[in-house]
């Protein structure tokens, strides 16, 4: 049986049935959040982030060099209180990992696997995941500040924003930054009562936003390229800083770079941060921590949503059932990648078998 079956032949019909099978087939539908597909750009990193995959698979009991400055990464980030590290995977490092996995809905393994180490080299928002009052139910765990803060103001709530005369980025024209923010700022003022107008200066706005370099006067220095990306401050600060080393991109298709980052998707996580929310364990919500170079992600979930309306409650204009479906589309598609990937398998052992009994 089968006697045309050379090896290199069994060989090629194995790739196409993979090939063939477990690639789902897409509707022609943009998808909110879309990511851009990565390439050479997922090796980018922050230098000194990138320096911790050497410590991939280390766990309780082993003492590698230079682990106290990964201590220090879950210091900065709120997962360790003490700040006097050594270089030995002890238990309290065991618990700050575990806690890091289980807050950003990774495999809570509570060793440096691949998950994590990918998780912690990637570039992400300054703000720290400790003080935080978490929302858990369900599939929903957005965040809010300790104390839960909030804008206080006589309704309608108004809140003017403007971006630094002196701490602006020259590469990218000023048009294009002020569509950005004011399309982030138009997703939020979306789905709760709070509009947001530009101030006439400066110094009178709510929410001041510029791009800053290094140590910059707030306590929160910035680390260089594909580190911190930005930070902001909870309610009523209104401080919101943007890293200057990072290669800031409105247009992929224009900006090639690797380490391009997407400004309007930051933009409107650290606006989430100024209305008050902290950061989301859920990878799709737009308060997610982290982001990767060459990402867009700027719609907001049913996460994002059901957070900021808790402290300031619903547009009326808003319908959430809009999320609901693009979500429930989103989880259909997910579906079907899994069921064709099982039949490729399926496949695969099925030809296997055949050969077997023609030999």
């Amino acid at each position: 049986m089968f006697p045309f079956l050379s090896c290199d032949s069994f060989f090629l019909l194995l790739c196409l049935c993979i090939l063939c099978f477990s690639r789902p087939c897409f509707p022609a539908r943009i998808l909110p959040n879309s990511v851009t597909v990565l390439t050479a750009a997922s090796d980018v990193h922050n230098a000194t982030w990138h320096d911790f995959e050497r410590f991939l698979d280390a766990g309780r009991g082993s003492q590698v060099r230079g682990m106290s400055e990964l201590k220090n990464y879950f210091h900065r980030f709120g997962y360790l209180p003490n700040s006097n590290f050594t270089d030995i995977f002890d238990t309290d490092f065991e618990s700050a990992l575990t806690l890091y996995q289980s807050k950003l809905s990774l495999p809570v393994t509570g060793r440096l696997d691949s998950d994590t180490i990918s998780a912690i080299i990637s570039p992400r928002c300054g703000v720290s995941d400790a003080s935080q009052q978490t929302a858990l139910h369900a599939t929903r765990r957005f965040a809010f500040f300790n104390g839960k803060p909030r804008w206080v103001r006589r309704n309608p709530v108004t809140l003017s924003y403007a971006l630094s005369p002196n701490n602006m980025i020259s590469y990218l024209s000023s048009s294009d930054v002020q569509d950005i923010f004011r399309r982030s700022f138009s997703r939020w003022s979306a789905v709760i009562p709070v509009n947001f107008t530009e101030a006439e200066t400066y110094e009178s706005a709510d929410i001041k936003i510029g791009f800053y370099r290094g140590d910059h006067g707030d306590g929160e220095p910035f680390d260089g390229v594909l580190g911190v990306l930005a930070h902001a401050f909870s309610p009523e600060n209104g401080r919101f800083h943007l890293d200057a080393a990072e290669s800031w991109a409105v247009d992929f298709k224009k900006d090639k770079s690797k380490a391009a980052v997407d400004l309007e998707s930051v933009a409107t996580h650290e606006i989430g941060h100024v209305l008050g929310l902290a950061h989301s364990s859920v990878r799709e919500a737009v308060m997610y921590p982290s982001l990767t170079p060459r990402t867009k992600k700027v719609d907001l979930r049913i996460d994002d949503v059901e957070g900021v309306q808790a402290l300031y409650g619903s547009n009326p204009n808003f319908k959430i059932s809009s999320l609901q479906s693009e979500n429930s589309y989103n989880h259909a598609v997910a579906l079907d990648t899994r069921s064709s990937f099982k039949l490729a398998i399926s496949l695969t052992l099925l030809i296997t078998l055949m050969l077997c009994l023609a030999t």
